[in-house]
């Protein structure tokens, strides 16, 4: 059976991140921060403060021109934190984005698509939504596990993505959770 991860409606996001914030005066590892996504309707909680980096990648399948990719990452108690966007321009790109992505970070970490598991997610205002786990190897060949979520709105596709030797609950819930979508 899949597991279940609901996102917070806003109001209690909201208070997450207070509580996450008051917290993390007492954590030297996990300094939450909202990240206002530029260019885009989401919100994120980032446990350490990310760089940001953008590169043209091929998402839309064959034929389709690159899409400009735009990642904020950081890393901290071995973990890293990435949140991911492009605009692939045309409502008809999202499905095969989206799926290229999903294929293209399991091949990262060594893992066939059909491999991966799915679990139940939930954002308020993305539509699709799909939530994946993996465990693969990463580029040095050490063992690394995944926690990511693929989702769209509008012409936007985003990733957001945890990846480490084990993900703790308690990191997973407060990133994932934090995760917010203005309306439309």
């Amino acid at each position: 059976m899949p597991e279940t991860f609901p996102l917070l409606h806003p109001t209690r996001a909201a208070a997450l991140a207070a509580l996450l914030l008051s917290v993390s005066a007492c954590s030297p590892t996990f300094n939450w921060r909202e990240l206002r996504v530029d260019g885009t309707p989401l919100l994120a909680l980032m446990p350490c403060k990310p760089e940001s980096a953008t590169r043209p990648v091929p998402l839309g399948g064959a034929g389709a021109a690159p899409a400009e990719l735009h990642m904020h990452s950081c890393e901290t108690g071995g973990l890293r934190f990435a949140v991911a966007w492009a605009d692939v321009g045309q409502p008809a790109q999202l499905a095969p984005a989206l799926a290229a992505w999903r294929s293209a970070s399991l091949q990262a970490i060594r893992v066939a698509p059909a491999a991966a598991g799915d679990w139940a997610v939930k954002l308020p205002g993305a539509d699709p939504v799909q939530g994946v786990s993996a465990q693969g190897m990463d580029p040095q060949g050490q063992p690394v596990q995944s926690r990511a979520v693929y989702f769209a709105q509008g012409t936007q596709v985003f990733q957001a993505a945890v990846y480490g030797p084990r993900l703790p609950d308690e990191a997973l819930d407060a990133f994932f959770a934090g995760l917010q979508l203005s309306p439309p």
